[in-house]
């Protein structure tokens, strides 16, 4: 079994001589000093495949309101409010455009940390 020439591949200077010219051999001791990585490394790229699976296509927020419409746009007199008006901002409602507290259910699944848009009359 031929042995890598150390200069031809500076990458593994890095690596002990013995993991260089008889194949792939690791003694304990650096074996947990591996593994907290290699555990890091799986994590971070499970985070990643998690995020690009939840994200839906394109990392669209809205999935469910008005689809048919190029643009969900919705428009209120401030007259017309009351004294109070919450309004959706997880796009997860089902009485859309107003908050129906599905912020709660969206963010434990998500760690998001989205919540209504809360409008009060001021009082004179």
């Amino acid at each position: 079994m031929s042995t890598l020439s150390m200069p031809s591949m500076p990458a593994l200077q890095l690596l002990p001589e013995h993991l260089v010219s008889t194949g792939f051999h690791l003694p304990k001791g650096r074996l947990t000093a591996i593994l907290p990585v290699a555990a890091a490394a799986a994590a971070a790229f499970g985070a990643y495949l998690l995020c690009k699976s939840t994200g839906g296509k394109n990392g669209r927020v809205n999935k469910t309101i008005d689809k048919d419409s190029p643009k969900v746009v919705h428009s209120f007199d401030v007259e017309d409010i009351g004294s109070k008006a919450a309004y959706c901002r997880c796009w997860r409602s089902k009485k859309f455009p107003y908050c129906d507290g599905s912020h709660g259910k969206h963010n434990q699944e998500t760690g998001d940390n989205v919540g209504p848009l809360i409008i009060k009359r001021r009082d004179a």
